[in-house]
């Protein structure tokens, strides 16, 4: 087979990643337009692509920041979440979204997930509500929206915040409202593996101009000038400092990548929509083979596409990996539980069972998926794992 797309870790035997980044010619001239200019950092690039992704989420604000991860971190923070304060999170997420909690001094409390498409359980998080809880912090997992209805309904009951952790799920629609818009703040990543990458990089939705400009804030050291202003008039280095902040900016080089990639993201999206829509026609009758079947492909970003294997198929989860990869074939699984991570032992709680995420653990196994995989990888793919079933 000739080879298509360049392996991320140079390995000549892959014949199929599990991700390539979408980085086209225009996003390398943008990138160089923006290498012109003398302002690199906190400018008119970042302004326009704040601009542009609020326009897309139908958000009131949007907040460039360093990565997902302060994203999560600066929206814990303008909520006023500390010390002594719980905050539920799914068990099935990546380590970013407890680290976030456990950098404001609050204790994570881990929630069973949904079997059927991961995402975290309702009722798992009634029975994690007690007087410390303070918010809630869902994952749209593999972009499939969490039923943030209920999740509302919940929040509202028992008065609590939701920061939605949408790293998956740009492009995602519950409801006909972009996720994100459900909480007080959403967080978005544009890490090279997700669906619009900016190389490392992050966004915070909000509708809130307190919280906007709280985070706004605090993603500049909590000073009270912009490098701009600093240096319009007066001295430049005459400026106050209102508050303990962070270095948390996003700057002109990734803004520029971020809104060129946004031009375009429904195309990629849409793409990666067709594979997930193709995978599932072809898997759907392996037998041993359980789909994630979103029946609403067209509100989900598709960021992941994940298959469950059961005990009739011939082989386990592991012996899978490896025979697909033995084969060329990339894939992962998203995720291990946090309460399997050593470091999280003594330091994450929960008050109800994690049975649903520890039993699917080793039967998850993602899938290669990105927008310009072919049909002859995609073929591959599932005619390896046909043969595989005897």
């Amino acid at each position: 087979m000739k080879k298509i797309h360049t392996d991320a870790f140079e390995n000549n035997s892959i014949r199929v990643p599990f991700v390539v980044p979408n980085i086209e010619p225009s996003d390398k001239y943008a990138i160089e337009n923006a290498l012109k200019s003398n302002l690199l950092t906190d400018g008119p690039i970042l302004k326009e692509f704040e601009k542009a992704f609020s326009k897309f989420t139908g958000s009131k604000y949007a907040i460039g920041v360093s990565n997902a991860t302060s994203a999560l971190h600066l929206s814990l923070k303008a909520l006023g979440i500390e010390k002594g304060d719980e905050v539920i999170i799914p068990n099935i997420t990546f380590v970013a979204t407890a680290n976030a909690v456990l950098y404001t001094g609050a204790t994570p409390v881990l929630a069973d997930v949904n079997p059927d498409d991961l995402n975290i359980s309702i009722k798992s998080i009634q029975e994690n509500i007690n007087k410390k809880t303070k918010a809630i912090l869902p994952v749209h997992f593999a972009g499939k929206s969490c039923d943030m209805l209920k999740i509302k309904k919940l929040s509202k009951q028992n008065n609590l915040k939701i920061i939605e952790d949408c790293a998956h799920a740009i492009g995602t629609n519950f409801n006909k409202t972009h996720v994100g818009n459900f909480g007080q703040t959403g967080c978005f990543s544009f890490y090279p593996t997700k669906n619009l990458t900016t190389f490392e990089g992050g966004m915070v939705i909000t509708n809130s101009k307190k919280i906007a400009s709280k985070i706004r804030n605090m993603r500049n050291h909590g000073i009270t000038k912009s490098l701009k202003e600093r240096f319009s008039k007066g001295y430049p280095w005459d400026f106050d400092m209102s508050e303990l902040g962070y270095n948390y900016r996003l700057d002109e080089i990734r803004s520029s990548l971020g809104l060129n990639q946004l031009k375009r993201l429904q195309k990629m999206n849409k793409l990666r929509q067709n594979a997930c829509a193709y995978y599932n026609s072809q898997l759907n009758d392996v037998d041993g083979i359980e789909l994630y079947i979103d029946p609403q492909l067209k509100n989900n970003s598709c960021h992941l596409y994940v298959i469950k294997i059961k005990k009739n198929y011939d082989l386990n989860r592991n012996d899978l990996f490896r025979k697909l990869l033995k084969k060329g074939i990339r894939t992962s699984v998203h995720y291990k539980p946090l309460n399997k991570f050593n470091f999280y032992k003594s330091k994450l709680k929960t008050y109800s069972s994690l049975s649903s995420s520890n039993n699917l653990y080793s039967k998850i196994l993602s899938l290669p998926l990105f927008p310009q995989i072919t049909k002859h990888e995609l073929d591959l793919v599932i005619n390896t794992i046909k043969k595989f079933q005897s």
